[in-house]
């Protein structure tokens, strides 16, 4: 199935816009000399405020695991701060934060970014495969060194998992139906590229290209969502993360995290939610302190972007920012 979607193209060859920007530099209240890190570096946007904030004698640690995305960061990084010698490049998830930042001899942080979504390339990237605006091959990785792309997941895990994954992850309504179609489909012709399944799709739900949406996306757009994040593992490389964040933090530092979508605000949620009101057995709840808050929310609502921003960056309009600070030490395990 081939053809163009009629999707309006205004979002294609933006620039590239930081999310949220002044409201994670007043939030996170970064002072000259503390040590940050930029847990999803992209292209370098936030991380140029951050080491505008640590200034000379601070540190910046990023992770990035797109290789392209981390070679032209290097670049405007370089060019925005010459004469800034204190920044680490880690060409990694962010699920190994703790094992990366203790290898460079630092034990301790005192603040920390993630900014959760997609960057301008992934989308403006037909060949990276996360969106369907162009045809390009069902790819989806961040990191092209993972071995697992979008097309193994339609044509080769079974039909239970693909529908777990459409429920799951992309919270698809249609997501047995769609599921058993591509299953059926597959034996005959199989998927490669992002229009041919965006197409299949749109007819298996609307019954035809061009059929009247019930909804303003897609029909596609929560079965990408949802192989992008099973490529990935998105969802439990976040929990891993914030585990080790909240482990390696300072007392009195400041987590910021970007979502763009309810799964990743959930677990955020969830897990500060759980450090704000802390289980204790019967033998911890006769200590003093025990089950006290260990982070306390900056954030009480999430902060969202202006209409202003919303209209200079499209891709912005789902983002919620949550800030929490660091008011103890976790227990001993």
């Amino acid at each position: 199935m081939g053809g163009t979607l009629k999707i309006p193209l205004s979002e294609a060859n933006m620039e590239h816009v930081s999310v949220l920007k002044n409201d994670v530099e007043k939030l996170l209240e970064l002072k000259k000399g503390e040590i940050v890190v930029d847990a999803t570096l992209g292209l370098g946007g936030h991380a140029m405020m951050l080491l505008k904030n640590v200034g000379k004698t601070g540190k910046l640690i990023a992770f990035e695991q797109d290789e392209r995305n981390l070679k032209e960061a290097k670049k405007r990084i370089k060019e925005f701060a010459k004469e800034v010698k204190n920044v680490f490049y880690i060409s990694d998830n962010f699920r190994y934060l703790k094992k990366r930042i203790t290898e460079i001899g630092i034990e301790k942080i005192d603040a920390i970014l993630f900014d959760l979504g997609l960057s301008s390339p992934h989308i403006d990237d037909s060949n990276r495969g996360f969106s369907f605006l162009n045809d390009g091959p069902l790819d989806m990785r961040f990191d092209e060194r993972n071995p697992l792309t979008a097309e193994i997941v339609v044509n080769e895990w079974k039909e239970e998992d693909l529908v777990k994954i459409f429920y799951e992850y992309g919270e698809e309504k249609y997501a047995r139906k769609i599921a058993r179609e591509i299953c059926s489909h597959r034996k005959a012709e199989k998927f490669t590229s992002t229009l041919q399944l965006a197409n299949f799709i749109e007819v298996t739900v609307c019954g035809g290209i061009g059929k009247r949406w019930k909804e303003k996306i897609h029909p596609a757009t929560r079965v990408f969502q949802a192989l992008r994040i099973a490529v990935n593992d998105e969802l439990k490389a976040l929990s891993d993360a914030l585990d080790q964040a909240a482990e390696m933090l300072n007392i009195g530092g400041r987590i910021a995290v970007i979502s763009y979508h309810s799964l990743e605000d959930r677990i955020v949620k969830q897990f500060f939610k759980e450090l704000q009101q802390p289980q204790v057995t019967m033998e911890e709840s006769i200590y003093r302190n025990h089950g006290d808050p260990i982070f306390e929310p900056i954030t009480r609502k999430p902060i969202v972007p202006t209409d202003e921003e919303i209209e200079q960056n499209r891709r912005s309009r789902s983002a919620k920012l949550r800030v929490y600070k660091k008011v103890r030490e976790l227990p001993q395990s």
